[in-house]
């Protein structure tokens, strides 16, 4: 009796630990799972996915895994970290990392990368009390960051792909917001941490030359697959099939609740989409303001899947854009990367979950508020 008691108990922790880590995606399946009631399944499922998308995605992040896995991003970000000697530098610098890491590498591998390394940064210096703080902007700068460049960001690859956006554009796009990013990011940062003395612990890491060289080249064929160089069915081939044999592991390391969340979304959305009453009144606020829409549906849905859904409604793709990029930083739920750096900084500091969402909500709003409001009066 005992064994089985134990034994559910186990099935309990293992089904909350899934749910926990896996938490849009559930949603995302419920949200689909409700909208086929409304549109039963039929043939027109299958135009609602971007395999495109879908592929660029995979390939990015199976690329991304194996170059963590030989320690690629931990020297250089140890490399660039230990120029500076103290704390304002120190955190400024990890926040910068991972402010370029999401325009090359997407802003939640960013987060998984580079946040390890500001916990081991700030807990090996003693500098604990700007764990929160760092955190906070490490995920705003990932947020932001990645809005960019096509790539940076799931739902800019969504969009970039969907309405065709010549890449110039794209960047001429998203160039004003970015640049208020990079002035907020780089004030806070210079005012909230002090010039503390700041020194890191020598730690010998070595990479191993010839598989950084291709997997450097694999990161160069998945960027120009993104940048419809190569058709995208190459790179589904090439990259798992190279790292079959190089490193299974980065295969399975891949995160593929991201992907079934786009699954989900698509499913969501294309249903969505065809049902009149949403349709019409979606299509009416959308002419209203589309930028404004667009930050308020990533407040209470984030913005990938505000992306594909509200990208079924309209053409401007300019104001849609820059809403679900600005709209990730704000709520908790508001773009995947903020779930996962909460994830990340709970586990590595428990019981100081009150304090991180305090110091979250502080910085995010006022992130929101600013940049939206300066994109609504440009």
């Amino acid at each position: 009796m005992q064994k089985v008691i134990h034994h559910h108990a186990l099935s309990l922790h293992g089904v909350e630990h899934f749910l926990k880590k896996n938490a849009v995606a559930v949603i995302a399946f419920f949200a689909a799972l409700i909208t086929c009631f409304f549109v039963p399944p039929d043939g027109e499922y299958l135009s609602y996915f971007d395999f495109k998308t879908l592929s660029c995605l995979f390939c990015v992040l199976a690329v991304v895994c194996a170059l963590k896995n030989v320690n690629f991003f931990f020297v250089l970000a140890r490399k660039i970290v230990s120029v500076f000697k103290t704390a304002r530098m120190s955190v400024l610098a990890l926040v910068y990392v991972t402010f370029i890491g999401s325009m090359l590498i997407a802003n939640d591998m960013a987060l998984l990368t580079f946040l390890p390394l500001g916990y081991l940064v700030l807990e090996s210096t003693g500098k604990k009390k700007y764990m929160a703080f760092t955190f906070v902007m490490q995920n705003i700068a990932a947020n932001l960051g990645g809005m960019l460049t096509p790539f940076g960001n799931p739902q800019n690859l969504y969009l970039y792909t969907k309405f065709a956006i010549p890449t110039l554009e794209f960047m001429q796009i998203m160039a004003l917001p970015f640049l208020i990013s990079v002035v907020l990011i780089t004030l806070c940062c210079l005012v909230f941490v002090r010039a503390e003395p700041l020194s890191v612990s020598a730690e010998k890491v070595t990479l191993s030359p010839w598989r950084t060289a291709v997997y450097l080249a694999l990161f160069a064929l998945s960027i120009a697959i993104v940048f419809r160089g190569i058709p995208y069915v190459i790179g589904l081939v090439v990259i798992p099939l190279a790292l079959l044999f190089l490193d299974v592991k980065a295969l399975k390391q891949v995160d593929y609740s991201l992907l079934l969340t786009f699954v989900f979304f698509f499913i969501f959305s294309g249903n969505t989409s065809r049902i009149s009453a949403v349709r019409e009144g979606l299509s009416w606020l959308l002419e209203k303001n589309t930028l404004l829409v667009a930050v308020l549906s990533c407040q209470c849905i984030s913005n990938v899947p505000s992306a594909i859904l509200l990208s079924q409604f309209t053409g401007n793709y300019a104001d849609l854009l820059v809403g679900v990029n600005i709209g990730g930083v704000g709520t908790l739920i508001s773009s995947l990367a903020s779930l996962i750096t909460f994830r990340e900084y709970v586990g590595k500091n428990p019981g100081k979950a009150g304090r991180y969402l305090a110091v979250f909500s502080a910085f995010n709003f006022a992130f929101l508020l600013i940049l939206t409001g300066i994109m609504l009066l440009v």
